[in-house]
């Protein structure tokens, strides 16, 4: 069965996002150099991405406009909005609990959760979330747009794998 991983980054105090919604603090303490490509890696076990449209907009106007940088998956934007879809750029209203249940059925690669905090809250307290990949930056930004709000139950989970990097640290969790 398909396994559903939120692969996302915050703050060290908890945020995905300023105040202002913005995103350019999200890098490390030194050069590119120092990077690791986490990314590709973690990318060659999905094929599927969930998304809000706090977060598809972003990408589409801002982060990389003119060209839609997940086109080799398929990619589902949760929202009331009905822009026309594409082949691999799906708009939809379906809740997402119930979209991921249908999705984790189909045969398929991993499913990423991308964002928002919205999304990801409500798939934390539908315990949708089989795979928590962060990575914290190493800034503290004091107020903006948090990862995780309120959870309506405790979930447990195990540490699998840390990694530092340019002053960033990924930590990698299943449920327990």
């Amino acid at each position: 069965m398909r396994k559903i991983t939120l692969f996302i980054a915050m703050s060290l105090d908890g945020y995905i996002a300023d105040s202002e919604g913005g995103v350019g603090w999200l890098n490390g303490q030194g050069s590119d150099e120092e990077n690791i490509d986490a990314y590709t890696a973690f990318t060659k076990n999905i094929d599927t991405i969930l998304m809000g449209w706090n977060t598809y907009h972003q990408v589409a106007t801002e982060l990389s406009p003119g060209e839609w940088v997940y086109k080799d998956f398929t990619t589902y934007v949760l929202t009331h909005k009905k822009p026309p879809s594409e082949e691999n750029l799906r708009f939809t209203d379906e809740p997402p609990a119930d979209l991921l249940k249908r999705l984790k059925g189909e045969a398929g690669k991993d499913i990423w959760i991308c964002g928002g905090a919205n999304l990801v809250q409500q798939l934390v307290n539908a315990d949708l979330i089989d795979c928590y990949y962060i990575t914290l930056i190493p800034t503290l930004l004091g107020a903006g747009v948090r990862l995780f709000e309120r959870a309506d139950h405790e979930i447990k989970l195990r540490l699998l794998h840390t990694q530092s990097y340019n002053g960033m640290t990924e930590l990698i969790y299943v449920r327990r």
